[in-house]
C-alpha cells in the first residue's frame, strides 16, 4: 500500500481557495495562517486526480447521469466502513450536505413550522431554517465529563404540535462527538413518538478516531430508519468539497419520492461529471488513504493537546472523537468574543469564532487541524506569543 505524505506543504494561494484567498475578505488581512474553513490542506488523493484526468481525455463534457457503478460504490463503502446495508433505491443526490438539509426542510415542512437544532452546532443549519421562513427552536447540548451530551428533558419540553423536524449533526461539529448507540436511540425514540422527522448530517462519519464507531442513524431500527433521512458526502473525507457532490439516503419510499420532486424541479439532480467520478473513485480506492489520514489527524490532535497543556494551559481543547475540527475553550482569559477574535487575528491566526455556532459558543474558537504538522506548530507558536 502506498504511504501518503501529509507533511507536504502545498501552496493554495491564487487558486480561488476560500480558506486562503478569502483571508482579506473575512479577516481584513492576508498575513495570517488560516485554520478555519473545513477543508484540509492535504493534496486530494492521487487516485482521484488520475480518474479526473482520465475523463478529460475524452474532450466532450456534455450531460451525464450517475451510473449503477456510482451507486454500487456508495453501497459497498457504507457496508464495509459502517456496517450499513443500503439499497440503491434509497440513494438520492444533493450538490452538498447543506443543500440536502435545506431541500429536506423545504420538502417536509412549511413556513412557520418549528425545526429543532442542538447548539453549539454547524452554523449553516441556522441559515437554512431561517432562510426558508421556519421557526428555529434551540435544544442546547449539555457539557458533561468534557464532552457534550443531549439534553433530552429539555427536548421533550420544546416539542410542540408544530414541531416537524430535528437537525442532527453526527459526528458533531464543532465538538467532535461521535454519538453512541444509546444516545442516538433515546433521541430518535423521542422524535419517533412525537412524529418529528430527523435529518442527520453525517458528513464527518469517515473521520472517526480510535476507540469510537460511527453509527448511521437508520441502522438503529426499521422504525427509526423510516423517520429519518441521512446526508453524507466524500467531500470532508477526501478533500473534494469543491466538486459539490453529496448524496442523501432515504429509506422511507414516500419521503424519498417527495425529496426527489423537490430536487428535480430546479434541475439540481444532475450534478456534475467530475463530482460523480471523484466520489465513486474515492469509495472504490480510498480505504487505505482514509486510514492514513485519520491516523495523521489523531497525531495532530495529540500534538495540539500536548502543546496546550505544556505552554497554554488556560486554553482547553475538547477531546475529539472524530473530525479535524477542534473546539477550543478560551474562556479563562475573560475576553469578549470580538476581542478574542481580534487578538488571534493580530497574532496571525485565523480561526472560526465560537459564537458563530450559537451563543453557547461564547468564549470558544474552532481550529482546523487538517494541515501539515509544521503549519499547526507555527499557528500554535503564534497563539502562544499572544496568550502565553
Amino acid at each position: 500500500m502506498k504511504n501518503y505524505n501529509f507533511d507536504e506543504l502545498v501552496d493554495r494561494t491564487n487558486t480561488n481557495s476560500l480558506k486562503y484567498d478569502g483571508r482579506q475578505m473575512f479577516f481584513g488581512t492576508d498575513d495570517l495562517l488560516p485554520l478555519w474553513v473545513a477543508d484540509m490542506d492535504f493534496k486530494t488523493p492521487d487516485f482521484i486526480v488520475e480518474a479526473l484526468k482520465d475523463r478529460l481525455e475524452h474532450e466532450v463534457l456534455g450531460y451525464t447521469f450517475r451510473s449503477d457503478s456510482y451507486s454500487d460504490a456508495i453501497i459497498q463503502w457504507l457496508d464495509k466502513r459502517h456496517n450499513w446495508k443500503v439499497k440503491k433505491e434509497w440513494i438520492s443526490f444533493s450538490p452538498g450536505v447543506v443543500a440536502g438539509l435545506t431541500l429536506a426542510i423545504d420538502t417536509y415542512s412549511k413556513p412557520g413550522d418549528e425545526i429543532i437544532v442542538q447548539p453549539p452546532v454547524y452554523f449553516p443549519f441556522y441559515d437554512s431554517i431561517k432562510g426558508l421562513g421556519r421557526k428555529m427552536v434551540e435544544n442546547p447540548l449539555k457539557l458533561a465529563g468534557g464532552r457534550y451530551t443531549f439534553d433530552l428533558d429539555d427536548l421533550k419540553q420544546k416539542i410542540t404540535a408544530n414541531t416537524k423536524m430535528l437537525l442532527l449533526c453526527n459526528p458533531q461539529n464543532p465538538g467532535g462527538m461521535v454519538w453512541t448507540k444509546d444516545e442516538l436511540t433515546e433521541l430518535a425514540t423521542i422524535c419517533l413518538e412525537n412524529k418529528v422527522l430527523i435529518v442527520s448530517d453525517e458528513i464527518h462519519s469517515d473521520l472517526v478516531f480510535e476507540g469510537h464507531k460511527h453509527i448511521p442513524l437508520p441502522t438503529l431500527s426499521d422504525e427509526i430508519a423510516n423517520n429519518c433521512i441521512v446526508c453524507m458526502a466524500g467531500s470532508k473525507t477526501f478533500n473534494i468539497a469543491g466538486l459539490t457532490t453529496s448524496f442523501v439516503v432515504i429509506p422511507n419510499k414516500k419521503l424519498f419520492v417527495r425529496y426527489e420532486r423537490t430536487l428535480k424541479v430546479p434541475h439540481l439532480h444532475m450534478g456534475n461529471i467530475f463530482g460523480s467520478i471523484a466520489l465513486e473513485t474515492a469509495y472504490r480506492e480510498g480505504a487505505g488513504w482514509v486510514d492514513q489520514v485519520v491516523d495523521y489527524l489523531q497525531g495532530n490532535y495529540r500534538f495540539l493537546e500536548s502543546y496546550l497543556a505544556d505552554k497554554l494551559p488556560n486554553i482547553k481543547p475538547m477531546k475529539p472523537e472524530a473530525t479535524y475540527l477542534i473546539w477550543l475553550d478560551f474562556s479563562e482569559y475573560q475576553l469578549s468574543d470580538d476581542d478574542l477574535n481580534a487578538k488571534l487575528i493580530d497574532a496571525g491566526v485565523g480561526l472560526n469564532r465560537g459564537v458563530q455556532f450559537g451563543k453557547q459558543g461564547s468564549g470558544f474558537m474552532r481550529i482546523n487541524i487538517g494541515c501539515p504538522r509544521a503549519t499547526l506548530e507555527q499557528a500554535l507558536g503564534r497563539i502562544e506569543q499572544a496568550f502565553g
